[in-house]
């Protein structure tokens, strides 16, 4: 976290002075002076404020609140930023091209520029109160070998990274669990980063719990690193552990109900760093399979997306569901604007084995652009792959 928040302020103070100096190309004299302590004094309240609310992981109640509207504004900031060093480019190229010479007076040619911050906020507002809420479905078939006759065409259902809290309500997960048990799944794995809110989380395990009958073979559960976060957050997990009304995966593997030698496996978050983090995931996920049959296939739920690597050296796990990176919020043609992890989005192919990284369903920051929501549905398939 401390190495993410030196990210996050070394790059609005960037921002901010990108913004400073291109300004001169929207506005000029005293709007030019005002326009520059408006983003001055926005971009270090800002910087402050999600110091705070990153810090203390919270989302919940006016730390929600708080939140939109300075994302929304960033989201602006920098898409008006790239507009206009993109038309200051084009321009100078034209003139270069041209030969035209430089000329002070000419920077006014750039005024309809002002149209870039409105874009900006209109961008911005499309990700913050559209998209964000727009969930798309994506189907796929995942061919298994010595996959058991009993599984033949069982289809799985992947939430995960709901974030319950000030974006999403107890009541939009319902029907999302409703929606999604619709769908024709016949069992749901939820990878993690659910319970987020400390005064939401028991009425969302009720909620979860409420539709297990919805899945004829169950609803699965794995936790992620926000499950740490909340106070009752583990507490509430290990609960409904022991009413069993949900598979609770924590290092552990379960055979599945009528489905053969199908298992789930599930995995802990593993929070250590550098080498201690490929020893801890290691340990991690050889507790996971240990109660696995050799001869047994199994699909596994990680909320860490490089688990995939695990599975695949391992050989028993055919298909890998995992979270975590929300396929970073913002896309171009279906690809993660920033892949800032190993896998980021979508599927992954490692030989025969298939892991597959979910967008997520809610979002801790609100804001999504070219990255919907998904629920994710996986038919698995007798045959060679």
């Amino acid at each position: 976290m401390p190495i993410f928040i030196l990210i996050l302020v070394s790059a609005i103070v960037l921002i901010a002075g990108l913004s400073v100096f291109f300004l001169r190309y929207l506005t000029e004299g005293r709007r030019l002076r005002a326009a520059r302590a408006v983003i001055v004094l926005f971009d270090v309240l800002g910087v402050g404020a999600m110091l705070f609310l990153f810090a203390s992981h919270r989302t919940e109640g006016w730390a929600g609140m708080l939140a939109l509207p300075i994302f929304l504004g960033c989201v602006a900031q920098i898409i008006a930023l790239l507009l206009t060093m993109l038309a200051v480019l084009v321009r100078a190229a034209v003139r270069r091209m041209r030969g035209v010479p430089y000329s002070p007076a000419r920077r006014r040619v750039l005024k309809c520029a002002a149209l870039y911050p409105a874009a900006g906020a209109l961008l911005g507002s499309y990700g913050a109160f559209i998209e964000r809420t727009a969930a798309v479905r994506h189907d796929y078939r995942i061919p298994v070998r010595n996959l058991p006759p009993e599984a033949e065409g069982l289809v799985i259902a992947q939430i995960s990274d709901v974030h319950l809290g000030a974006f999403f309500s107890v009541e939009e997960f319902d029907a999302l669990l409703t929606e999604t048990a619709a769908g024709g799944a016949d069992l749901l794995a939820v990878t993690g980063d659910l319970f987020d809110a400390e005064h939401l989380n028991e009425a969302a395990a009720a909620v979860l719990e409420a539709h297990a009958e919805d899945f004829p073979r169950g609803i699965w559960y794995c936790i992620g690193n926000h499950e740490y976060f909340r106070r009752n957050a583990l507490p509430i997990v290990t609960q409904m552990a022991r009413r069993g009304r949900v598979h609770v995966l924590l290092n552990a593997a379960e055979r599945v109900p009528g489905c053969g030698a199908l298992y789930l496996a599930g995995t802990d978050y593993p929070f250590a760093r550098g080498d201690a983090f490929y020893t801890e995931k290691a340990e991690f996920f050889a507790a996971a399979m240990e109660d696995v049959p050799v001869h047994a296939v199994t699909v596994l739920l990680a909320h860490h997306p490089e688990f995939i690597d695990d599975a695949a050296a391992d050989g028993r796990v055919p298909l890998t569901l995992t979270g975590h990176t929300h396929g970073s919020q913002f896309g171009i043609l279906g690809q993660p604007l920033f892949p800032v992890f190993k896998y980021t989005r979508g599927m992954v192919r490692i030989g025969e084995n298939y892991g597959y990284v979910h967008t997520g369903n809610g979002s801790w920051f609100p804001l999504r652009i070219g990255c919907p929501p998904e629920t994710a549905y996986f038919r698995l398939e007798r045959g060679d792959v």
